[in-house]
């Protein structure tokens, strides 16, 4: 895929010095990288053009959202890409067992909190994402929205709760994650009978976040959930009368990941993308000009100000143990909980 230079980073662009160590990553570089991802184009637009004048190696990268660990697992055996960039620890972590990643530690690997990184360097969270409800503010009071992702469940919010479908990985976390819940209580099955009445309270599901924010925006429904960055990007960019709630159990905290495919191609180019695509000064990049929440510490000094002003609740989620069931518990709540009539994917 041919990447176009868009004028709105030009600036960023010009300012962005960095260079690579030179442990080898500097050369020998191959003359492209194939990046996999879930991000969308314009970030990817903005990344791999950054990394094109740095090195000189061309990026082809696909957005291939819900769809990108089914793509890197029927290539297996003869890959198609160097770099998965984008999607949840969860699902890093299944692929990881999968044997689907190679190992590689880039420089600032010890910088980043054991939180958002594999133990064997197998995969490193880039991004931070707090997946919040939030609610639109023209359709109900401080008073009258839940308090919790349980209050959901309430027949009073019957109609006014839409969602995201499967095809959203930041979803499909977040579900699998409320579900985990229950069943470190010992409780899976009333976890699945909150599932089927927040399924009955929902109006519709949507097959992507454009859809679902006008859904919100056109009062169709006042209650949602979504990454916190979409959000805010949202409230600020789109003027949009949102706000967050900040869920007395907590919010699931999504490790957003990038990793080395296993017999990759083009290795050397690939693990130069990620020494490049993790680092501080792009982590700050995407901060600014996607409000992406860094993992690089050294990144949130150049971050907007709302980042650093910004508290929530933890939700505690044992990713590793969800990486182990999620596949499996999206599948029964697609196939037997979802209504199906619900999700404009099927419309």
């Amino acid at each position: 895929m041919k990447n176009k230079i868009k004028s709105l980073f030009a600036t960023s662009f010009i300012a962005l010095s960095l260079a690579l160590p030179a442990a080898g990553l500097a050369q020998d570089l191959e003359e492209k990288v194939v990046v996999y991802s879930t991000h969308g184009e314009a970030m990817l637009e903005m990344v791999a053009d950054a990394y094109q004048k740095e090195t000189g190696v061309k990026v082809d990268f696909i957005n291939l959202k819900g769809a990108l660990a089914d793509r890197i697992r029927a290539e297996k055996a003869n890959p198609q890409s160097d770099v998965m960039y984008g999607a949840p620890s969860s699902v890093f972590l299944e692929m990881k067992a999968e044997g689907l990643f190679d190992a590689f530690k880039p420089t600032w690997a010890d910088k980043i909190d054991p939180l958002f990184k594999d133990a064997d360097s197998f995969w490193y969270g880039t991004i931070q994402t707090p997946v919040m409800m939030f609610y639109n503010t023209e359709m109900l009071s401080e008073n009258e929205v839940p308090k919790d992702w349980y209050d959901l469940a309430d027949p009073k919010f019957k109609d006014n709760l839409v969602f995201r479908n499967a095809l959203s990985s930041s979803a499909r976390a977040t579900y699998a994650s409320l579900l985990q819940q229950f069943e470190q209580k010992g409780e899976l099955d009333n976890g699945w009978a909150f599932m089927k009445e927040l399924d009955a309270n929902t109006k519709n599901y949507y097959g992507s976040g454009s859809m679902l924010f006008q859904a919100v925006g056109r009062k169709e429904a006042a209650v949602s959930f979504m990454v916190l960055n979409s959000i805010i990007d949202n409230k600020i960019n789109n003027k949009m009368p949102l706000a967050v709630i900040d869920a007395a159990s907590g919010s699931p905290v999504i490790t957003d990941g990038i990793a080395l495919i296993h017999g990759a191609k083009h290795p050397h180019a690939a693990k130069a993308f990620i020494e490049f695509a993790g680092s501080a000064k792009i982590q700050a990049l995407l901060a600014q000009e996607f409000n992406r929440l860094p993992t690089h510490p050294d990144a949130l000094a150049e971050s907007p100000e709302w980042m650093a002003e910004t508290s929530f609740k933890v939700m505690d989620v044992d990713w590793q143990d969800l990486a182990a069931k999620q596949s499996e518990w999206i599948q029964k709540w697609d196939a037997e909980i979802k209504s199906m009539s619900k999700d404009t994917k099927k419309k």
